[in-house]
């Protein structure tokens, strides 16, 4: 294992990946309107804890329903607007989204490719990916940490059968909650 989890301070930064992870992700479907979002309850307890252990928390996310024209880019900001004031509401916060609606699986900001972690290094130039974490439900999350440096940490919301040991996991929990009580 690459780290430990008492090596995370509050110089950490956490990259967390939306769908499956603060929020249920649609089978086969794509969160197009507020009224289509719907927290994790576990996921609001876990925000505020974590909120006191990183220094930064962003988010990034593959948004291919606006490539494919299912959503504006006004849809999603109305979207996060609203999610960011149930996660404050609660004590927790975000400092930045960062999404790609990119419909090509190699474009540079589409994870599993690394751009979006660039894109957080650029707006927050102290980030250290070293002392980063990628928190996701799918694999494709664990290849971006990894293609950024970072470590990672695999929750099981909508992917249980994904196997673990697995070179591109650190960590595998059930939901962000166990891992926020786990720090």
């Amino acid at each position: 294992m690459s780290f430990q989890l008492t090596d995370i301070n509050s110089n950490w930064t956490l990259f967390l990946d939306r769908d499956g992870v603060i929020n249920v992700e649609r089978n086969e479907d794509y969160v197009k309107n507020w009224n289509e979002f719907e927290f994790y309850e576990q996921s609001l307890i876990a925000l505020p804890i974590l909120a006191k252990k990183f220094k930064t928390i962003v988010i990034t996310t593959n948004q291919k329903g606006i490539g494919k024209g299912l959503m504006s880019h006004d849809d999603l900001a109305s979207i996060h607007a609203n999610m960011m004031k149930g996660i404050e509401k609660v004590g927790g916060r975000i400092d930045h989204i960062f999404y790609c609606a990119d419909l090509e699986n190699d474009s540079p900001n589409r994870k599993p490719q690394p751009g979006m972690a660039f894109q957080a290094k650029e707006i927050f130039t102290y980030i250290n990916f070293e002392e980063s974490i990628m928190v996701g439900n799918r694999t494709s999350d664990m290849y971006f940490g990894r293609n950024a440096g970072l470590h990672t940490v695999f929750v099981a919301t909508t992917h249980p059968e994904t196997i673990f040991p697995h070179e591109a996991i650190d960590y595998r929990f059930d939901n962000l909650l166990s891992f926020a009580q786990s720090i």
